[in-house]
């Protein structure tokens, strides 16, 4: 059983103060849970060893994927393929953060990934900065947490410079280098999650500029934003997979840029490959015996219980749990039905006395660096609702 410790709740006008505007969902209820999951000490240090052990898989899958091309098994676009492959060959493409999705590891159940969020992933203000408030507003402890996830992405904006453990020397390279930030306009929890994102980069040490995507100018000598100044870095809250569909000129101006080495793009094309489910499949058939991993498969499954996803599908949208004689128990529409399939073995979440169930996401910077939870049901969808923790 999950166990919960209740809080006074931030009203919506402080967190409005802090920038956190999302706080009402459509419905009305709110969105961030006035109790935080307990969480023993033990349990999140085996969140962070299994996040980190899946990464180390993650990054042996890819270059299974890629020595052997399996771009279309793993549903990528052909008009990234070459990016990718790109910025694959170069360690100064890094990889600046992700959010593993679990299930288990409270309350006596194993962890099991459900997947990873690489590129683009949500909750990134909520994990860093709003669950530490909660703390501190309910004059707890706030060191009582498995939450370094400001630092770690610090750290890892100067590994740009740098490359891998040596961010203690990161102002001996340093030499003024810009990055440009970038998120569609109207919405405000991509905005306010870029910029958050511009300030951890600024805190590093580096010059930033935030500019709106529909702003922001691509041409073979670099990127600019609307003022036709050049960025050697930029970090776009917009998914590689969309780029490649919806901007196709977009995706061809951008590995031009690559390849001539006028910018470095965050994250990097490769996290498409982490952020295609068909990697799901690869881990499977690499890592049999990984206690982490469930069975997964581009057909499905005989005989159990299985979760059918889309590739690319986000937000629990187009999934399907079915049982094993084959009916559906629970089916989501969404936009993503056109993609590929995966089928992945059935994991229950763990529940609270309420029923309601929770999935843990520990975000990645370098190594897992700070985690949270989504309450939901079966399926957890945009109307999931945001869970801080604390240590026990």
């Amino acid at each position: 059983m999950v166990k919960l410790k209740q809080l006074n709740p931030l009203d919506d006008n402080t967190l409005e103060g802090l920038g956190f505007s999302w706080h009402t969902d459509e419905d009305g209820s709110k969105y961030v849970s006035d109790a935080l999951v307990e969480v023993l000490a033990a349990e999140a240090g085996a969140y962070y060893t299994a996040t980190n052990e899946i990464y180390d898989m993650y990054v042996e899958a890819a270059e299974y994927v890629i020595e052997n091309d399996l771009f279309f098994d793993l549903g990528i676009p052909f008009n990234l393929v070459n990016t990718i492959k790109k910025s694959w060959e170069n360690d100064v493409h890094w990889h600046i953060y992700g959010r593993f999705d679990l299930a288990g590891g409270i309350d006596g159940q194993d962890i099991k990934l459900i997947e990873f969020n690489a590129d683009t992933p949500t909750a990134l203000f909520e994990t860093a900065l709003l669950q530490w408030a909660l703390l501190k507003h309910n004059n707890m402890d706030e060191n009582s947490q498995f939450n370094n996830v400001y630092e770690a992405i610090t750290n890892n904006f100067k590994r740009l410079i740098t490359l891998f453990d040596d961010v203690e020397n990161f102002d001996e390279r340093y030499d003024g280098w810009k990055i440009l930030f970038s998120s569609i306009a109207g919405n405000e929890e991509e905005e306010a999650t870029t910029k958050l994102l511009q300030q951890i980069a600024t805190d590093a040490g580096f010059n930033t500029s935030f500019e709106y995507l529909e702003n922001t100018h691509f041409d073979e000598n670099g990127i600019y934003d609307a003022d036709e100044n050049k960025y050697e870095y930029w970090f776009k809250l917009y998914p590689w997979e969309d780029i490649a569909h919806d901007e196709p000129e977009l995706a061809t101006t951008l590995t031009n840029i690559m390849q001539s080495q006028e910018a470095i793009i965050l994250n990097p094309a490769y996290t498409l490959l982490f952020q295609s489910k068909g990697m799901l499949k690869i881990l499977s058939d690499l890592f049999p015996d990984s206690p982490y991993l469930l069975k997964t498969s581009f057909e499905p499954l005989q005989g159990v219980k299985q979760v059918e996803k889309a590739v690319f599908g986000r937000e629990g949208a187009n999934t399907s749990i079915i049982n094993p004689d084959g009916s559906t128990e629970v089916k989501t529409d969404g936009p993503y039905d056109n993609y590929k399939k995966v089928y992945q073995e059935y994991v229950d979440f763990p529940k609270d006395l309420n029923g309601d169930k929770y999935q843990a996401g520990v975000f990645f910077a370098y190594e897992a660096c700070g985690m949270s939870f989504r309450k939901g049901g079966e399926v957890m969808d945009n109307m999931s609702k945001f869970v801080g923790h604390v240590l026990v």
